[in-house]
């Protein structure tokens, strides 16, 4: 069955009733053709699995009554990956979709020295939201019941001062220092640079922050490409420690 997308504000739990508007309702009753009474499953993007019956269609939203609902366990494991601006859109929409195909717990858009891409304040506010919808897209066809968090662009000193972590990591074309760490358990930030990479004062400042540098291989990943290659290498370290329901 396919997962919808609903927010917490229009389900109702007590009254057993929720809406869904937006992309998520023309995705359901135009691209699907969804009639009242049929079943449907939902989620808040927070945890939240919900199977509901459709009980009216209107013009611009539907109504249905839930039937089941169950939370969801949250893995303990956490992926954050600071991605800088790309020149393509369509590139860091594919990081974007991929990453959160594959697991990512947050995404940070980044500003370095070599980013070409700068979004002024109103601009980067229609990013922000067409990014979301990106995200909401990828979580729903890989049936993801919590979804990254994604903020508002941030500069790369900014990106440096980032707490909660219990590693932090910066891929660099030129190391030669494999990544052997283990990631049971752990909150990791990792931050890529554009397609330019970093410059060797942004490596030097991210030591000095606690970053540790880190090596891809000797191939040069373009950046979209190594921002999924972060998020995928975690996921492949849990599984093959034998935790297949670790979320990522």
């Amino acid at each position: 069955m396919d997962l919808f997308y609903t927010p917490s504000e229009r389900i109702d739990l007590s009254g057993r009733t929720l809406t869904v508007g937006g992309e998520e309702f023309f995705h359901i009753t135009k691209s699907l053709r969804k009639k009242e009474g049929e079943a449907i499953l939902l989620t808040d993007g927070e945890g939240l699995s919900i199977k509901a019956d459709i009980t009216k269609i209107g013009r611009n939203d539907l109504t249905a009554a839930i039937v089941s609902k169950e939370y969801i366990p949250c893995a303990s494991e956490k992926v954050t990956v600071a991605m800088s601006l790309l020149k393509s859109s369509h590139r860091f929409d594919f990081f974007l979709e991929k990453a959160t195909e594959l697991g990512v717990t947050g995404i940070v858009p980044m500003i370095s020295q070599r980013t070409v891409c700068r979004l002024k304040s109103e601009k980067a506010n229609r990013k922000l939201e067409r990014w979301r919808k990106v995200i909401v897209s990828a979580a729903c066809q890989t049936k993801r019941y919590y979804f990254p968090e994604i903020t508002a662009p941030l500069h790369f000193e900014e990106v440096l001062q980032l707490e909660g972590y219990d590693m932090k990591m910066i891929p660099y074309e030129s190391s030669e220092i494999t990544p052997e760490a283990s990631f049971t358990g752990r909150s990791v930030l990792f931050i890529v640079g554009s397609e330019g990479g970093f410059t060797e004062g942004e490596i030097e400042q991210a030591r000095k922050e606690g970053f540790r540098e880190v090596s891809f291989g000797r191939s040069i990943l373009r950046a979209e490409t190594a921002g999924v290659f972060a998020v995928a290498m975690v996921r492949s370290q849990l599984l093959v420690n034998g935790q297949t329901d670790c979320g990522l």
